[in-house]
């Protein structure tokens, strides 16, 4: 990515969280600790079930003291949280508001948002929020987004009213900059290694299983409860019976889209035996080589590792019928970036010549 993009994703859910008890019950949701969670700041969590199966992955925003939103690409975390409430005895408001988000990504995203908003956005750190007004629309604008790059996601209050105007707003602003209009960029999702709900992460696969049990992921250690905390703790003394793994993968390049029940035809072979699944996959123009993420037993989740994969019977494959084994190797993930850099980086650094040209790279 060199340039900067605009997404729709509107489709994504805004559950609000709200009342006096609503830190405490946030906490009870999410397998991390809120305690190190600032008003404006941002955090990448899991909710889990009692089990410890991943229910969703949304970023929590939390906008005050006592309020959090939740942004979900899909599922019932509404009924879930208010399920969770009524037994809870918690005193809280939980509601999807009408809030819709648009997201800005890419290397110029911060020259478009620089026009847009004014210089204060450079003061935006990865993973916080701030309020803004634009032509007299309310937006929280995060510095947060799906591909690994730069980029930020405006939240617009008023959707249902303001949404089409500020989108025609952020198309004016991002005219000297070349900016293009796109959907989510599953291919620099998989290269950054972000995981999609229903695909590499479901209600089937812990947080230790995915490689994200980490102790600030699922802080196991904190004195609050969360949903799921004694089955995870269990989970990490025993150890997870299989892990998603990187995969770079031979045969003819695989396309962009291979996500979840696209791939019900991606077994992982080893020695004769299925032993797993790949659960998303695609061509990588960057690398120029097939990558993707697999779910596959722990005793064979080490780099090098080899398998053989059927890639076949995809959806729009060449062969549409028979098997297509391809060679597949384990490699470390992300495959690109894996220290996140390129969206922790300084936006300063660009330049306020370059910045406002839409020329910074």
């Amino acid at each position: 990515m060199e340039g900067v993009t605009l997404w729709d994703v509107g489709v994504e859910r805004q559950i609000e969280i709200s009342g006096p008890d609503a830190f405490d019950f946030t906490n009870l949701l999410v397998t991390r600790d809120l305690s190190k969670c600032a008003v404006g700041q941002c955090k990448y969590v899991f909710l889990t079930d009692q089990h410890g199966g991943i229910l969703n992955d949304p970023i929590l925003l939390r906008l005050e003291e006592n309020r959090f939103w939740l942004s979900l690409a899909d599922s019932d975390i509404l009924l879930w949280a208010r399920g969770v409430a009524t037994h809870a005895g918690m005193d809280v408001r939980i509601e999807e508001i009408d809030v819709g988000p648009v997201q800005v990504q890419g290397p110029k995203s911060f020259a478009l948002m620089r026009d847009l908003l004014g210089g204060s956005v450079a003061d935006i750190r990865y993973y916080y929020l701030q309020d803004y007004t634009i032509d007299g629309i309310e937006v929280t604008v995060s510095r947060t987004g799906y591909t690994g790059e730069i980029g930020y996601e405006i939240y617009v209050h008023n959707a249902s009213r303001d949404a089409e105007r500020l989108w025609d707003l952020v198309l004016d602003a991002g005219k000297p900059h070349g900016l293009r209009v796109i959907g989510p960029c599953h291919i620099r999702r998989i290269e950054g290694g972000m995981l999609a709900h229903g695909a590499d992460i479901t209600v089937d696969t812990t947080p230790f299983e995915v490689g994200m049990g980490y102790d600030w992921m699922v802080d196991l250690d904190q004195e609050a409860d969360f949903i799921g905390k004694d089955a995870l703790r269990r989970i990490k003394q025993e150890g997870p019976a299989r892990k998603l793994v990187g995969l770079e993968l031979g045969g003819d390049p695989l396309g962009s889209y291979n996500d979840g029940s696209m791939i019900d035809a991606f077994p992982v072979h080893h020695e004769g035996e299925v032993v797993g699944r790949v659960t998303s996959a695609c061509y990588s123009p960057r690398l120029e080589k097939n990558i993707g993420l697999a779910l596959v037993p722990s005793a064979l989740s080490e780099i090098g590792t080899r398998f053989l994969v059927d890639t076949g019977e995809r959806p729009g494959a060449q062969k549409p019928s028979g098997k297509e084994l391809v060679d597949a190797e384990v490699v470390p993930k992300p495959f690109i970036d894996p220290s996140k850099e390129q969206p922790k980086s300084d936006v300063t650094s660009l330049g306020t010549d370059s910045a406002r040209s839409g020329t910074g790279t």
